[in-house]
């Protein structure tokens, strides 16, 4: 092997490193700030201090590449307590939109679109105080583990809910509205990934109290969905929608009769 390819490798490394923070060690951190919030076992005032303190300890470890790690670890938990409110309102949306969800309790520890809102919204908290890598580290490890795939970038508003989730994409320049609900599936896209475009608004605007039924794609920076509206499963939808509006997929649906396929040798399942 080359020595000179030894060396442009051993550069290359180092030179990332020095924004790249340890994998395992993130994953573990927001894992813990889950737990802290949303944990089953019952702690005392003194121990949840004590936690923060560890947790705001650990996240100054993970920045230690910037020279005001400590300031964003601050910051950051300085922004907590509405961070958790928020979280709070998306469970109960959950609890009041879905049937199947029993209690609250249900929904904190076994709902994985809730386990993505949280990741999302810890994450977006960094993206607001113009971290990157960390906040992108975090959002993939909740799309490994859940399917849902919510850049840190996007702006969502309270009372969301995520009904099952797999396959959901809410790209970064996305906005979403209050009270809004999103089943599996759904794409909230850009049109051109043109990366001239990377500063400009690429992703769909969803206004307050929108439905949005699985496997929808919804595509477009100028594409609004209004306020109220109903978008129906596997829509495909590439310009705006006034408020109140029903946007819904068209089924042909014929009977079948008594005579054969004239060539069923050529159906292939």
């Amino acid at each position: 092997m080359e020595e000179s390819f030894i060396i442009q490798l051993a550069n290359t490394r180092n030179a990332n490193l020095l924004e790249f923070p340890a994998k395992q060690q993130a994953t573990a951190w927001v894992d813990d700030v889950f737990d802290f919030l949303f944990g089953e076992k019952r702690v005392s005032e003194d121990e949840l201090k004590l936690l923060v303190q560890q947790l705001t300890k650990r996240l100054t470890e993970l920045l230690s590449s910037l020279d005001d790690a400590e300031d964003h670890s601050q910051t950051f938990f300085a922004a907590l307590p509405a961070i958790y409110k928020s979280l709070l309102e998306d469970a109960n949306a959950i609890l009041l939109s879905d049937p199947a969800a029993k209690n609250i309790t249900e929904v904190l520890i076994a709902y994985p679109g809730f386990f993505a809102t949280v990741v999302y919204r810890l994450s977006h908290q960094l993206w607001l105080q113009e971290l990157r890598i960390l906040p992108r580290l975090l959002s993939e490890y909740a799309h490994s583990k859940t399917g849902i795939d919510i850049h840190p970038g996007a702006a969502i508003g309270h009372g969301f809910a995520i009904d099952h989730g797999t396959g959901i994409v809410i790209g970064e320049t996305s906005i979403v509205g209050n009270n809004v609900k999103i089943y599996q599936g759904v794409t909230l896209g850009a049109l051109n990934v043109d990366k001239a475009l990377a500063k400009s608004k690429r992703h769909p605007t969803i206004e307050d109290d929108v439905v949005i039924y699985s496997n929808a794609t919804i595509l477009g920076g100028n594409t609004i969905v209004g306020k109220g509206s109903i978008i129906g499963g596997n829509v495909w939808l590439t310009q705006s929608v006034p408020s109140e509006s029903i946007v819904y997929h068209t089924s042909e649906i014929r009977i079948k009769d008594k005579n054969p396929f004239a060539e069923p040798l050529n159906f292939i399942i």
